[in-house]
């Protein structure tokens, strides 16, 4: 799997976090799709954080897995 810190500026994304995340803190993070990449970055660090880019390919297959 190629995982790598994106450089490129991702402020034009829609990110999502997830509904089982709820409001109250903790540990999310949040997702985006662009078109070849899905991006991943910790919802407490939206700006400025590190931004992951990960292959749509590979993304498919991480939920895949995390849903069985």
């Amino acid at each position: 799997m190629s995982v790598e810190q994106v450089s490129e500026d991702v402020s034009g994304l829609r990110w999502f976090k997830s509904s089982y995340s709820g409001s109250g803190g903790g540990n999310c993070v949040e997702v985006a799709a662009g078109l070849n990449a899905v991006y991943v970055r910790d919802s407490k660090a939206v700006s400025g954080g590190p931004v992951l880019r990960v292959g749509r390919g590979q993304w498919e297959a991480f939920v895949a897995l995390a849903a069985q």
